[in-house]
């Protein structure tokens, strides 16, 4: 069965492989997305923005809450925040 599976599944290759490439970019993406040196730098960028007068004080406030939300959230599963963590 492993030749006849291995010629039957020869038309499937290329989806599999876009598949896999497509997984690859996932996983980068969401590597730098949810990096604190990634989240750190939007907030110094937001933080510059609001003191060269370019952004309100609440766009700023908006802006810091949906960087800061990302922390907050499952790289695997967006939609899915995960529990806050109590410090002690």
């Amino acid at each position: 069965m492993g030749l006849v599976g291995t010629i039957l599944g020869l038309p499937f290759a290329p989806v599999r492989g876009v598949l896999a490439v497509a997984e690859l970019i996932r996983q980068q993406v969401d590597a730098e997305l949810y990096h604190p040196a990634s989240v750190r730098s939007e907030l110094e960028a937001v933080a510059e923005a609001r003191a060269l007068g370019e952004i309100s004080p609440e766009e700023e406030a908006e802006r810091q809450q949906q960087v800061l939300n990302r922390l907050n959230v499952s790289p695997a599963n967006p939609s899915d925040p995960q529990p806050n963590v109590e410090k002690r």
